[in-house]
C-alpha cells in the first residue's frame, strides 16, 4: 500500500489550498476567531509553518516509500504523528467552526481528508504490524499535542509583537 504513505501529502496540500485559495480568508477567519493572539497570526508564520508541513509530509513519503525495513518503522512513526497532527488540527477547525458559527476555511478537508486518513492509517500501520501500539500512542499523543504547544507559542508572539 504505498500510496499511504505520500497521502498527508496531498491531504495537507489540498488542506491549504481550501484555507489560502480556494474559499480562501482563513487566516482572517482565525484572527477573528482568537483575537488575543491576532498579532502572532501573519502570512510570514503561515507561509513557514505550511512550507515545513509540506516538506516532513514529503520526507515521510520518500521514507516510506524505501524498502528499508528500518526506515519503514521510522517513517510509519513518522505517518502516524503527522496523521495525528491533521487529526487535532480538523478538530480545531471543527471547535472554531461551532464557537463562530461561520465555516472555518480548512474544516472541509479536515473532516473529509485528516479525520478518515488519520483513522484508516492508525488501523493499517499498527494492524500491519509496522508500528506498534505504544509507538502509535506517542505518535497520537505527540502529534495530537501539536495544538497545545502552538497556542503557548503564538500567546508569546502575540505578547513580544504587541510590546
Amino acid at each position: 500500500m504505498t500510496w499511504i504513505w505520500w497521502a498527508p501529502l496531498v491531504a495537507v496540500a489540498l488542506h491549504i489550498v481550501e484555507e489560502f485559495v480556494y474559499p480562501g480568508g482563513f487566516a482572517d477567519w482565525d484572527r477573528r476567531y482568537r483575537p488575543a493572539i491576532r498579532a502572532s497570526i501573519t502570512l510570514r508564520l503561515h507561509v513557514i509553518l505550511n512550507a515545513a508541513l509540506l516538506l516532513v509530509c514529503a520526507q515521510v513519503g520518500f521514507l516510506g516509500s524505501t524498502r528499508d525495513v528500518d526506515g519503514h518503522a521510522v517513517a510509519a512513526a513518522g505517518w502516524l504523528t503527522i496523521a495525528a497532527l491533521l487529526f487535532a488540527n480538523a478538530v480545531f477547525h471543527i471547535v472554531g467552526t461551532v464557537r463562530t458559527r461561520t465555516r472555518s476555511p480548512g474544516v472541509i478537508t479536515g473532516v473529509v481528508l485528516y479525520m478518515p486518513l488519520a483513522a484508516a492509517g492508525y488501523w493499517y500501520f499498527v494492524r500491519s504490524g509496522q508500528a506498534s501500539l505504544g509507538i502509535a500512542v506517542g505518535a497520537a499523543l505527540l502529534g495530537g499535542s501539536y495544538h497545545f504547544w502552538a497556542a503557548m507559542a503564538h500567546k508569546a508572539r502575540a505578547r513580544h509583537r504587541a510590546a
